[in-house]
């Protein structure tokens, strides 16, 4: 969890909360020994973060669920 002092907060509020509704992650500000923390009230959803990539298999998807190792891997376990 990321810590701010307030003067952090007061220069880039805009991009903090925006870093919070984004990530979901909290965010924790500091002033002297006393913490306050601004949490997001909606769940995030991380995988709409993720970036498609429609060609990273290359070939059959399916050739992938036989794909056997004993052969290439000599486990000698007692």
């Amino acid at each position: 969890m990321k810590t701010v002092t307030p003067t952090e907060l007061r220069a880039n509020i805009y991009n903090i909360l925006e870093e919070i509704l984004t990530t979901g992650i909290p965010i924790e500000i500091k002033k002297g020994n006393q913490k306050l923390r601004i949490v997001p009230v909606a769940k995030v959803d991380k995988f709409q973060n993720l970036i498609v990539r429609p060609n990273v298999i290359q070939g059959d998807p399916e050739d992938l669920a036989d794909i056997h190792w004993e052969s290439a891997v000599n486990l000698d376990l007692p």
